[in-house]
C-alpha cells in the first residue's frame, strides 16, 4: 500500500524485500560521492541498513524514506522523504536516484510528495536539507522548493564540508 501517489510515482514504505535495489542505489558512485558511503556491500547489509534506518525512523519518528517507483510498472527509481539527523536542529529531507532516472522529473515531483506526509500529519513547520557543494543539480531542486542556503558546515569533526538548507513549511490545510 503506497504512502503516497502522484500521477507519476508512488512512495512506499522501505521493507526488507527492497534490499536489492538499495544495495544497487546504495553503491552507485553518484551516491558514493555526493551522500556518502553507508557501508552496504551486501543484501544482508542492505537488509540491516533497511531494518536499522527507514523501518526504525518509520517507528521512532513517524516518517523516514520512502522507495520511489514509477507508477506505470511499479519499477523502484530511487528513495525520498525525511530524515533525523542527531547533528541537525531539524528534520531533513533526502532524496537519491538511480542514474538513468536522473533529468526525467521524478526528483521535481518525489521530493515534494516527500514532503507531504511528515509536514501534513506531523506538523513540522521547519525542514533542512542538506547537499555536497559541488551537487548543483539537487542545488537547483532544493532552491526551487523554496529552501534557502543558511551554513556551509561539517555535520561532525573530520567530515567534509556540506551546505545547509532550510525552508518554513505552509500550515497544512485541515482535514
Amino acid at each position: 500500500m503506497p504512502v503516497l501517489v502522484t500521477p507519476r510515482l508512488s512512495l512506499n514504505r522501505i521493507a526488507a524485500d527492497d534490499a536489492t535495489f538499495l544495495l544497487r542505489l546504495l553503491n552507485e558512485p553518484s551516491f558514493l560521492q555526493h551522500i556518502g558511503d553507508r557501508g552496504v556491500r551486501t543484501i544482508e547489509d542492505a537488509r540491516r541498513y533497511i531494518a536499522n534506518g527507514p523501518v526504525d525512523s518509520y517507528a521512532r519518528f513517524g516518517f523516514g524514506l520512502y522507495l520511489v517507483c514509477r507508477r506505470e510498472d511499479d519499477a523502484p527509481v530511487g528513495i525520498c522523504g525525511v530524515l533525523r539527523r542527531p547533528a541537525l536542529d531539524d528534520p531533513d529531507l533526502g532524496y537519491a536516484l538511480v542514474p538513468e532516472c536522473w533529468r526525467l522529473g521524478y526528483a521535481r515531483v518525489g521530493a515534494p510528495a516527500g514532503l507531504s506526509h511528515p509536514r501534513g500529519d506531523l506538523q513540522l513547520t521547519r525542514l533542512a536539507a542538506i547537499v555536497s557543494p559541488d551537487n548543483q543539480p539537487s542545488i537547483a531542486l532544493l532552491e526551487s522548493l523554496g529552501f534557502r542556503h543558511e551554513a556551509t558546515r561539517s555535520l561532525s569533526p573530520g567530515d567534509r564540508p556540506i551546505h545547509l538548507f532550510a525552508t518554513t513549511l505552509p500550515a497544512p490545510h485541515p482535514r
